[in-house]
């Protein structure tokens, strides 16, 4: 299915917290950002928050079929992992919910923008190794854009995140903001 620029017109944001603009005002929240950021570049596009705070790739792939229930989704931006990485869910686990997301949105004609995440080395340097290979793979699998790292520019550094060092302040929402602009202008440009 080939895309334009006037075929996009609702994109889903499917992640967990740091999609969902958890400890932030509305106003602030990624989706908003986002929506703002492609209107203000002459792009006519609404931006769905999917996302849902403390959301593993089980979580998102139970919830998944109810959240495309918003008619005439086009574009996902699938953002999920970062959880299960932090409780050290097995990666096999991971990469198979979110194999199943895909192959769901696929079914529906929904296009897909891989967001991945990248784990540190808290549950071991294997542990690391095969989380952040789950991205990459699906992505070359199933011809996906990705995004190696949602948090690129804004992870471990305080200036851009909240007071926990995990979650996107205000600033950092901008700059995640601008990586997702980047690639979706890119996606439906090609």
């Amino acid at each position: 299915m080939t895309l334009n620029v006037n075929s996009i017109e609702n994109i889903i944001l499917f992640g967990d917290s740091l999609m969902a603009g958890y400890g932030l005002p509305q106003e602030k929240h990624l989706a908003i950002i986002l929506q703002n950021n492609l209107n203000d570049s002459g792009y006519n596009i609404k931006i769905i928050d999917g996302s849902v705070s403390g959301s593993t790739s089980a979580g998102g792939l139970n919830r998944f079929e109810w959240s495309l229930s918003q008619p005439d989704i086009d574009l996902m931006i699938l953002g999920l992992g970062a959880n299960d990485m932090l409780r050290g869910i097995s990666p096999i686990e991971t990469e198979k919910n979110l194999e199943k997301i895909i192959l769901i949105a696929k079914k529906k004609n929904i296009e897909i923008i891989l967001a991945g995440m990248i784990a540190p080395t808290t549950h071991g340097f294997s542990y690391k190794k095969k989380f952040d290979n789950i991205y990459p793979f699906l992505a070359k699998k199933y011809n996906l854009n990705l995004i190696p790292f949602l948090l690129e520019n804004v992870a471990l550094k305080p200036e851009f995140n909240q007071d926990d060092g995990i979650h996107p302040n205000e600033k950092g929402t901008l700059i995640v903001s601008s990586t997702l602009k980047k690639n979706i202008i890119n996606f439906i440009k090609k």
